[in-house]
């Protein structure tokens, strides 16, 4: 099992390298050094159900990115 974290970012930020090395290495910096997500994947938007939660049926539906 890989581990997949699916990210929107704020108005204006950029993805890009830089950005995910950013985010890996903040969240390597919070959690244990295993449960760090091996795979960012950014979106324009999170998928919501009609109550306005996330949709976390629909994120796993999401294509994995091959890098």
């Amino acid at each position: 099992m890989t581990l997949r974290a699916v990210v929107k970012l704020r108005d204006g930020a950029v993805h890009g390298d830089v950005q995910t090395r950013i985010l890996r290495d903040y969240v390597k910096s919070t959690l244990m050094p295993h449960k760090y997500p091996r795979i960012i994947q950014y979106v324009a938007e999170l998928p919501k159900t009609g109550t306005g939660k996330i949709d976390r049926q629909s994120l796993l539906k999401l294509p994995v990115p091959v890098d």
